[in-house]
This record gives C-alpha cells, sequence and structure tokens, in this order.
C-alpha cells in the first residue's frame, strides 16, 4: 500500500488551493444542474469565504497537504470539524482531492486513511461528505473505505 502523509497547508499552497477549489467547485455544481454557470466562480469563492473567515487560521478547520513517502506533494483536504448541519462529533470532509497524475495508484485510500486519522486526532468521532452521483471513482473510494450512505438526493429532468 502507497504511504501518504498530512501535513497543514502552506500560505502559497492555501492561496493556489482558494482559487483551484473555487474553479471546481463552482464546476461541479453548474454540471450538476443546482447553478448556472454565470457568477458561479463567485458564488463559490463566497461561500468558501464564509466557512473559512479567517482564511489558513480559522478555528475547527483542517486544511491538509498529503505527501508521498518522497515528500511529493500528491493530494490536499479540507475538513470542518463542526459538521455544517450540527452534527455531534462529526467532521465533515469538504475537501478530498489526489493530484491528477497521481490517481489510480493507491494514494487516495492512503490519504483518505491519514485524513481520517488526522480528524480523530482533532477529536471526532465520525466524518462524513457529499460527493456527486457521477463521480464514479470517488464513489468508489468512499464506499470500499467504509462510508456509508446516509441521505441521497436523486433528480429527473422533465424535459
Amino acid at each position: 500500500m502507497s504511504t501518504v502523509t498530512v501535513r497543514a497547508m502552506t500560505p502559497d499552497e492555501y492561496e493556489a488551493w482558494q482559487s483551484a477549489i473555487a474553479e471546481e467547485y463552482a464546476a461541479e455544481q453548474v454540471a450538476s444542474g443546482a447553478w448556472l454557470a454565470d457568477g458561479a466562480v463567485e458564488r463559490a469563492r463566497a461561500a468558501n469565504a464564509v466557512r473559512l473567515p479567517e482564511g489558513l487560521q480559522t478555528s475547527r478547520m483542517l486544511l491538509l497537504r498529503g505527501v508521498d513517502a518522497l515528500g511529493e506533494p500528491v493530494g490536499r483536504a479540507w475538513v470542518g470539524l463542526d459538521h455544517p448541519r450540527g452534527a455531534p462529533g462529526v467532521a465533515f470532509l469538504y475537501d478530498f482531492e489526489i493530484v491528477e497524475g497521481r490517481r489510480g495508484s493507491g494514494l487516495g485510500r492512503a490519504m483518505l486513511t491519514a485524513v481520517e486519522h488526522a480528524t480523530s486526532e482533532a477529536g471526532a468521532d465520525a466524518l462524513e461528505l457529499n460527493v456527486f452521483g457521477s463521480n464514479a471513482a470517488a464513489i468508489g473510494l468512499y464506499s470500499s473505505s467504509g462510508y456509508a450512505v446516509v441521505t441521497q438526493q436523486m433528480r429527473k429532468p422533465l424535459s
């Protein structure tokens, strides 16, 4: 199995991540039909600013960088130690990504394990996340890592 550890993001990594995550989240919301494309990136940035009012120093947030055994960055994760809907003892995984060129090699599972350990060490009893239904690779990773569906949204186009 691949070895991945997590550490806190540096200020430079945080700045680059803020741009990337806003664009990626906006694209996912537009693709899922939840948001219109016009203004989606700005809407994503505003949503992140609400959750991270102090940026990298926001309390009760884990902003993590995954690194392999050679110290090379392999991914990122954002965990809120307080669940957005108030579930006691449940942390929430807002973002999890493996560097595109490193996917499919076991690093995702190894990094997820490291994120879970860091979250547990920070005092959480459980970790919850949302995944878009079209993201088969992520669904496979989470399912095979012991995550179970606790809520589910479904949609049918009517036109």
